[in-house]
C-alpha cells in the first residue's frame, strides 16, 4: 500500500494545471489517465483575453492572462520546453463599422490594453477592411504540452495508464486500489456524467470540429487569423482552421454539416484552392452562466471537482487550478464565481 497526498482523474488542462501545482509545491501524487484524447488534446490552444463577437473582455482576463505565462515559464523549468507561441490574434474586420466600434473600445480602460489601436492588411487572406490586432494573444502549443508533460508524469512515476474505477472506490477510507489518499481530484470534463459522485452538477457538452488543412500557397507570418473561425499554421506543414460549436449533434462521429460549415467558412477568408487533410472534434464541458465549478463535495470533504472550464480550457484550468490547490492547502476562499456550492 502507497501514501499518497493526491490523486487526480483526467489528462486534460485541468488534470495538468493542477499536476503542475503539486510538482511545484513537493506533493506526491498519481494520475489516472484513461488515455482518449479530450477536448483539451485537440483544442486549438488559443490564449485571448477578448471576446471576439462583441469586443469585450472577461472575469480577471489579465489575472488569468498573468498567471499563465508564470506557470508555462514554471513548466519549462522541468520539461526542458517552452509551450508559449508568440502569434497574436488579426480579427477581420466585416465592415467599416466594426472598425470604428474596435477603435472606440481600444480607448477605453478595459480594453486598452488588448486592443491595438493599429490596423492591419494581410496579403494571403481577404480582409477588405483591414485586421485588427489582439494584444497579449498568443498560443499554446498543444501537441507538444501535452505529449511532453504525460511523458515526464510517467518518467516520474506519477501517471497510471488506465481508466479510473468507481466500483472499487473506498471513500470511507480515502483507499483506490493500493493507494491511500489525502484528497483526490477529479478533472474529467464531460467524463464527470459518470461519476456517481458529481453527475449531477450542470455540466452540458458543446461539440467542437476544426480541419487541418494545406494550403495552394502558405501565409507569410506566423500569426493567428480569425473572422467566422481561427487559421493558423501548424508545425507539419499544416494549418488549422476552427472551431465550430454545437450543443444539438453530440453523437461520437464527425457531423458533415460542421466540416462544410468549416470549408464555407475558409473558403470566405481565403480564395486559392485548400485541401482538407484531417477532421477532428471534441466535447468541451460548458456551464451555463460560463464560470468553471470548483470545489469539495458536500458529504465526501477530500473529493474535489475541477471542471466546467468551456473554450477557455488553458486560462481557465491554469487559474482555477492554483485557486483550488490554494483552497485545499491554505483555506483560501474560492471566488463564489466559480465555487460549487452556487449549485
Amino acid at each position: 500500500m502507497k501514501n499518497v497526498d493526491y490523486i487526480i482523474v483526467g489528462d486534460g488542462y485541468a488534470a495538468l494545471f493542477f499536476a503542475h501545482q503539486l510538482i511545484k509545491n513537493n506533493k506526491s501524487f498519481i494520475l489516472f489517465s484513461e488515455g482518449r484524447k479530450s477536448a483539451s488534446q485537440v483544442s486549438a490552444g488559443i490564449i485571448n483575453p477578448v471576446v471576439l463577437k462583441k469586443f469585450t473582455t472577461f472575469w480577471l482576463a489579465q489575472e488569468q492572462l498573468d498567471f499563465l505565462k508564470t506557470s508555462l515559464h514554471e513548466i519549462e523549468q522541468y520539461t526542458g520546453s517552452n509551450y508559449l507561441i508568440e502569434a497574436q490574434i488579426h480579427r477581420i474586420f466585416h465592415d467599416e463599422n466594426e472598425q470604428k466600434l474596435w477603435l472606440k473600445k481600444s480607448q477605453t480602460p478595459e480594453l486598452t490594453h488588448f486592443l491595438s489601436e493599429d490596423f492591419n492588411d494581410i496579403n494571403e487572406v481577404k480582409n477588405n477592411f483591414s485586421t485588427g490586432k489582439v494584444k497579449q494573444s498568443a498560443r499554446l502549443n498543444v501537441k507538444d504540452f501535452f505529449t511532453d508533460l504525460l511523458a515526464y508524469l510517467e518518467e516520474q512515476k506519477y501517471l497510471v495508464k488506465e481508466k479510473f474505477d468507481y466500483q472499487i472506490f473506498d471513500t470511507q477510507n480515502s483507499l483506490y486500489k493500493d493507494y491511500y489518499f489525502r484528497n483526490i481530484i477529479f478533472c474529467e470534463g464531460m467524463g464527470v456524467k459518470n461519476n456517481p459522485f458529481f453527475s449531477n452538477l450542470p455540466v452540458v457538452p458543446n461539440k467542437g470540429h476544426h480541419i487541418r488543412v494545406k494550403l495552394s500557397k502558405d501565409l507569410s507570418e506566423n500569426i493567428t487569423i480569425k473572422k467566422k473561425h481561427f487559421l493558423f499554421p501548424l508545425h507539419n506543414g499544416l494549418y488549422f482552421y476552427g472551431g465550430t460549436y454545437d450543443r444539438d449533434q453530440l453523437h461520437e462521429k464527425v457531423d458533415e454539416s460542421a466540416v462544410e460549415q468549416l470549408n464555407n467558412g475558409l473558403s470566405e477568408i481565403y480564395c486559392k484552392e485548400f485541401s482538407v487533410e484531417e477532421v477532428h472534434f471534441g466535447f468541451r464541458p460548458t456551464v451555463k452562466d460560463r464560470r468553471p465549478i470548483v470545489g469539495a463535495h458536500s458529504i465526501h470533504k477530500n473529493l474535489f471537482i475541477l471542471n466546467g472550464l468551456g473554450a477557455r480550457g488553458i486560462l481557465n484550468g491554469c487559474y482555477f487550478a492554483n485557486a483550488l490547490y490554494e483552497n485545499i492547502e491554505h483555506s483560501v476562499e474560492l471566488p463564489k464565481e466559480v465555487s460549487i456550492d452556487r449549485f
